[in-house]
């Protein structure tokens, strides 16, 4: 080997030990080895979950009473004129159906009726008395009563109506006012699960001043199976009927105001509150004026 060769290879020999990258080798092939796992990368597929063709919302038919419509825009007009959907009143029900068949087992009164009566008086919990004094049945003061009250304007203004901590509380008194008056002792003649008699009976006995009071009561009863729950306290079996719509359709009636007249002499004249009054003619106040027509039914 010549001097000159064995200096170039001292050279690269040099240059190759002071560098700081490896030598990497490359292979023809791009073929892994044998012994080394062969790894894929797969795409994991997307789960949409069905939907609904409206909106793409997934509904689900309640099974629990199956001949109640759920339908949220279905509404009840209820006695406080408080407008409730078909859901609240299943819940208020649900929420208060041992209240009334306890209370049925103590005192003789249908549970049918005193849920029935707690959702025509309270709107479904959502009526002011309710919601202010968890007064669910309208019961006023009357002279007897020493506890809680507010102030309202119904048959005539500011009236004391009593409150109570807790709705039970009105359920209790409810059953209470209707076992220790007189003019009510001729309802416990009639037979327990006889939900129509004790209607017509409770309207006979001036507990409700509406005409209409004891068909509104036995279809509520009827629409939501409220005997169900007599049946239940009573041991006996309970078949299922078909639920009848309520309506309260009415005429439109009109009257003119003459010299004497007040708002809560035309609310008795024409068995309507004075809140209701003002309400059908968007009255602010009470003042009425000689030959002002004004809507009354």
């Amino acid at each position: 080997m010549s001097k000159k060769l064995f200096l170039v290879g001292l050279v690269l020999l040099m240059t190759a030990c002071n560098t700081n990258q490896s030598v990497v080798r490359t292979s023809k092939s791009n073929q892994p080895k044998a012994s080394e796992p062969v790894v894929q990368r797969v795409k994991k597929p997307i789960y949409r979950p069905a939907t609904a063709k409206s909106g793409g919302v997934t509904s689900q038919k309640s099974t629990s009473n199956p001949v109640v419509n759920n339908a949220s825009s279905e509404i009840l007009e209820a006695t406080t004129r408080v407008k409730v959907t078909t859901e609240m009143v299943l819940a208020y029900i649900e929420k208060y159906k041992n209240i009334a068949k306890e209370n049925m087992v103590n005192t003789g009164i249908p549970a049918s009726i005193t849920l029935g009566q707690a959702i025509l008086e309270s709107g479904a919990g959502t009526g002011p008395l309710s919601v202010q004094a968890n007064n669910h049945f309208g019961i006023k003061c009357h002279k007897e009563w020493t506890g809680p009250s507010i102030r309202y304007t119904d048959d005539a203004e500011n009236e004391c109506f009593r409150k109570y901590e807790e709705p039970s509380g009105s359920f209790k008194d409810h059953s209470y006012f209707l076992t220790s008056r007189p003019r009510y002792a001729s309802l416990f003649q009639l037979g327990k699960d006889d939900y129509a008699a004790w209607a017509r009976g409770l309207k006979a006995a001036g507990y409700a001043t509406d005409p209409k009071y004891p068909e509104k009561l036995i279809g509520l009863i009827e629409r939501y199976q409220l005997s169900k729950y007599d049946a239940e306290v009573l041991g006996k079996s309970y078949v299922a009927s078909t639920p009848k719509e309520i309506t309260y359709s009415e005429e439109v009636q009109k009257y003119t105001v003459v010299k004497g007249d007040t708002l809560y002499s035309i609310s008795k004249r024409f068995n309507i509150t004075i809140e209701e009054l003002k309400r059908k003619n968007n009255m602010l106040d009470n003042t009425l004026s000689l030959g002002q027509t004004i809507i009354v039914k």
